[in-house]
């Protein structure tokens, strides 16, 4: 899962990241209230971290704009300010959820996942495709029973192609979805990724998922 965090201190700021990477989720941040509102209006992430106080844009602007676009994703203020209008301006706007500080990261992040959870039960939370099991939430991943090990970024991999089974994924929208700064022009950063986790979830004498598409991209489905 792909996180936005836009908050102007530094250290808060990678601290939170720091703390939902060792989580498992794939993080993308930025000090700015502009850079964050382009950012969240390309789409990909699952739930974003707005500051109310920012340069270039607060967060009630940049909420509202993201609202008034169509997007629907979480989103969870940030605010020195504990007054009861601030926070129903921004639940006005559309936030999910509301946190004041100072506060313990660990808070932060216990309010993260029960908004991932929120999210994630409105759809269905496991995704199976052929003996392939995959439970969003958990992020436990078995085929034929069996449970497999994967790494932060080849789960973000998997949730991802997944999610769009029957679908070819452009490698462009996967190196914006798994990294942070897009790799550098010729990189096969995911080819390798791919690599690895198609040995992980079809080894030798097992049917194959994931499906190549020269020049185009990836298509995971159930085999043929």
């Amino acid at each position: 899962m792909r996180l936005l965090i836009v908050e102007d201190s530094d250290a808060l700021r990678e601290a939170l990241r720091s703390g939902l990477e060792g989580l498992g989720y794939v993080v993308d941040a930025t000090g700015r209230g502009d850079d964050g509102l382009e950012r969240a209006l390309k789409g990909g992430h699952d739930l974003a971290i707005v500051d109310v106080m920012l340069p270039g844009l607060d967060g009630f602007e940049l909420l509202k704009r993201l609202r008034e676009s169509g997007s629907h994703v979480p989103v969870l203020m940030l605010t020195a300010r504990d007054t009861v209008p601030d926070r129903v301006r921004g639940l006005d706007l559309g936030a999910d959820d509301y946190l004041v500080k100072p506060f313990a990261v660990e808070e932060l992040l216990a309010r993260v996942r029960s908004l991932v959870r929120r999210g994630k039960s409105v759809a269905n939370p496991s995704i199976k495709i052929d003996d392939l099991a995959i439970d969003t939430v958990s992020q436990l991943v078995m085929r034929a029973g069996k449970p497999i090990d994967l790494s932060q970024r080849e789960y973000a991999l998997l949730e991802y192609l997944a999610a769009r089974a029957g679908s070819v994924v452009p490698r462009e929208e996967l190196e914006k979805h798994l990294f942070e700064q897009p790799p550098a022009e010729g990189s096969n950063a995911v080819d390798v990724l791919v690599g690895r986790l198609r040995r992980k979830l079809c080894p030798r004498g097992t049917a194959d998922l994931i499906y190549t598409r020269r020049g185009q991209g990836y298509l995971m489905s159930a085999p043929a």
